[in-house]
């Protein structure tokens, strides 16, 4: 009752509201990256793909396939939504997929900024020549009269496929957290995106979720539209982004509806991610090793005492670099001016680009002592 009236009085800023150790996961927001690719058969199939209409689709399946990992996995494990753990400026993840078929799938993500939060990630399969690249960040606010905290997400995500010289830039939804006061805190999306490719195919998702009185939860429908920038859709795609989803031609009347997407019958693949004993002391699974093993027994004493040693090593890094006027130095991304493609993209989508973007640095990655 304490942290909802602390919520309550916030006046909708929670940016100094410190979480009590009760509503703590045990992972990074810096893994969160990792929910993009832990499909490895969707992510590389549209590269697969000759038609371009039926690579959008393939690309749009992959996309409502990441929803669930984002959104809900934390759900399942913990019985209600807990508050990931804040990265430290420098925090790193690396991991990697391996199946038969779709060779290698490389993950880097690395927390590049704390205040405003961001994370930014790299994801590449060489063996089909698709990547990822992207960055987000959080801006919190909370409504005193429900009791809903709200989260935009800022930043985007950037699909490449190298075979058809494609570029798919991706919207983040913005999400809401309810249940606060039954205790039982759960996400759900809300607002509109976009999804958009340089060829002209356009994807365009509404989210909704259960209403008081009726509705299902994790609700979406998305429509594609053509590049020849009609305003009537090629196919509309519903369902529960958590579930089952139908997809139906609109170019034919009457058209029946064909099954699209189950996120119960995909399989996750694990990813292997190295031992922490051999893991740089940046890396999020041994920075963390022993907060997250004391959030696991609800030791609330000993996760107080070892994530206030993490952040006063990082306050007094930060005091460091300011006496002596130096920046921290990001390992495997940089921050750049609107670029090239990017600004045909978003232009296409009708949005308004980033002005500061960052951008995966391979080459660092690669010659790097973290290279997998």
């Amino acid at each position: 009752m304490t942290f909802l009236k602390s919520l309550a009085s916030s006046k909708g800023d929670i940016a100094s509201i410190t979480a009590p150790p009760f509503i703590l996961s045990s992972t990074s927001l810096t893994e969160f990256s990792k929910f993009w690719s832990e499909q490895p058969d969707l992510f590389v199939a549209p590269s697969m793909i000759v038609d371009p209409e039926e690579r959008a689709l393939a690309v749009y399946r992959w996309f409502i396939a990441t929803l669930k990992g984002q959104y809900t996995s934390r759900n399942e494990k913990l019985g209600s939504e807990k508050k990931p753990l804040n990265p430290f400026l420098g925090e790193c993840f690396f991991g990697k997929w391996v199946t038969d078929d779709e060779g290698e799938t490389i993950l880097v993500s690395e927390q590049v900024s704390h205040h405003p939060p961001v994370t930014a990630y790299g994801i590449f399969n060489d063996l089909y020549g698709v990547e990822l690249e992207g960055y987000n960040g959080q801006k919190v606010s909370v409504s005193a009269s429900t009791l809903t905290i709200s989260v935009r997400q800022v930043g985007h995500a950037l699909l490449r496929i190298s075979k058809f010289d494609e570029l798919y830039y991706i919207q983040l939804p913005s999400l809401h957290i309810e249940g606060l006061f039954y205790g039982a805190p759960y996400v759900e999306l809300e607002g509109k995106t976009v999804i958009q490719c340089s060829n002209g195919y356009k994807f365009v998702t509404e989210y909704s979720g259960k209403g008081y009185f009726s509705g299902k939860k994790n609700t979406f429908k998305g429509k594609l539209y053509g590049p020849d920038n009609s305003s009537t859709s090629l196919y509309t795609i519903q369902g529960q982004w958590s579930g089952k989803s139908t997809i139906r031609n609109d170019s034919v009347k009457k058209s029946a509806e064909q099954p699209f997407y189950d996120a119960s019958e995909h399989p996750v693949v694990p990813l292997t991610v190295k031992p922490i004993a051999e893991q740089a002391e940046y890396e999020s699974n041994r920075a963390w090793e022993k907060v997250a093993a004391a959030v696991s027994v609800m030791d609330y004493d000993t996760i107080h005492v070892e994530k206030s040693k993490i952040e006063n090593a990082q306050r007094a890094l930060r005091k460091q670099e300011q006496d002596e006027n130096r920046e921290w130095q990001r390992l495997y991304f940089e921050q750049v001016d609107d670029e090239g493609k990017y600004l045909q993209v978003t232009k296409l989508a009708g949005v308004e680009p980033d002005s500061k973007i960052w951008r995966f640095n391979r080459r660092a990655f690669e010659a790097g002592p973290d290279k997998l």
